[in-house]
């Protein structure tokens, strides 16, 4: 304890030598800084950080943000159109395809078989299920083979 005491008054009397040996305009400009520096003004304002927050990074491929999206597409318009079991089957692709890509690839080739037996009586519908379906298929072939993944037979 008593070192420590020793060392503060040696360390401020230190401080006060060399503010001495800088000159009178020092403490001016100190005093001057501090007058500008204008206290917070709500205890909030203390914690909150005085950079903005950096979006974070998505660590995903463009390539399968690509199939992401388009499987966004296709299972928001199934939804919208009765379909909503083989939507929650692209969705629970999507959210494998996150985690394991490998294995969400395959999961949503798997719903995307099952989507081919899917006929609709409208043929504007039909269309657009099919131009969807291409979509993601398209995205899905191209990301399987830049991770060269081999197809699997169907089961």
């Amino acid at each position: 304890m008593l070192e420590f005491f020793v060392g503060s008054v040696a360390a401020l009397l230190i401080v006060a030598g060399v503010l001495v040996l800088a000159g009178p305009t020092v403490p001016r400009r100190l005093l001057a800084r501090l007058r500008t520096i204008k206290p917070p003004r709500t205890p909030s304002a203390l914690l909150r950080s005085q950079r903005p927050a950096e979006p974070m990074t998505n660590p995903l491929h463009p390539k399968t943000q690509r199939v992401l999206v388009a499987a966004s597409r296709l299972s928001s318009w199934l939804r919208a159109h009765g379909h909503d079991d083989l939507g929650e089957d692209i969705r629970g692709a999507a959210r494998r395809l996150t985690g394991d890509e490998a294995a969400g690839l395959y999961a949503m080739q798997t719903v995307l078989r099952r989507l081919r037996a899917v006929a609709l009586d409208d043929r504007a519908s039909q269309d657009r299920l099919h131009h969807l379906a291409t979509e993601l298929r398209t995205a899905v072939q191209d990301r399987s083979e830049q991770l060269e993944l081999l197809p699997r037979s169907p089961r």
